[in-house]
């Protein structure tokens, strides 16, 4: 698949074999795809998954929160209000994180071995281009953030990740993206019958161990499989004969 989207740069970290699955790392506001590169050997993600880990470093705009001041942002934020989101910048960085996923199925992974992750503002991309990514992915991880623009995603949500595993985790003393917001953005899709793995921890707008050590669970989970989905139990007493 090729697209016409110029690719954003990316810091990646190669496995010591062939890739076998991707997770493509979204950082937050005003940070760079070095902020979560140190993160991979914390995960303790399985030895036998071969991962390839991409950080995309995220467009330099001005953002209106924060006086106009110029940094990496993946959309402008004019206030944290539903009204006013910037429809347009979302829309455009979703478009460049569908290249980056595109590109990883160029080099030989299924969609279905593609995670994306992200934390704060790179969550909110997570979950705003995943939900709608045309064939399946193998998880979200959404820590610290929100669903923006969540009153389309009835009209423009992907049947093929109507199911995708979703981890959800958020700081109980965050003053940055406050809890309720993503709580209710949890609320939202499960109500709409998304398969929402909540966590919270007490801690404000950052990652802890606890968080961390559970990331790598997850990711475990859903990239041991063959199509990239946890195995369920029912599947595994099929095959023990139970």
């Amino acid at each position: 698949m090729t697209s016409t989207t110029p690719l954003l740069e990316t810091i990646e970290q190669e496995p010591d074999r062939p890739a076998q699955a991707s997770v493509i790392w979204l950082h937050g506001l005003g940070a760079d795809g070095h902020d979560f590169a140190s993160l991979p050997p914390q995960l303790g993600v399985s030895a036998d998954i071969a991962v390839r880990y991409v950080f995309p470093h995220a467009p330099i705009m001005p953002v209106t929160v924060n006086m106009g001041t110029r940094m990496r942002a993946w959309y402008d934020i004019v206030t944290m209000d539903a009204r006013g989101q910037d429809d347009a910048g979302i829309r455009r960085s979703a478009a460049s994180i569908e290249a980056l996923i595109a590109r990883e199925v160029d080099r030989g992974i299924s969609s279905s071995r593609v995670a994306l992750a992200g934390f704060s503002q790179g969550s909110a991309m997570a979950l705003f281009t995943g939900l709608r990514h045309a064939a399946p992915l193998a998880a979200i991880v959404a820590l610290s953030g929100y669903l923006p623009l969540h009153e389309t995603l009835p009209g423009e949500a992907s049947p093929a990740n109507h199911q995708v595993p979703i981890f959800q985790a958020h700081g109980k003393h965050d003053n940055v993206v406050p809890y309720g917001l993503g709580r209710s953005t949890a609320d939202i899709l499960g109500a709409a019958g998304y398969r929402v793995d909540w966590h919270e921890y007490e801690m404000a707008h950052q990652v802890c161990l606890e968080e961390v050590q559970e990331i790598g669970r997850f990711l475990t989970g859903v990239l041991t499989s063959a199509d990239g989905h946890p195995r369920t139990e029912s599947a595994m007493a099929a095959d023990t004969g139970e």
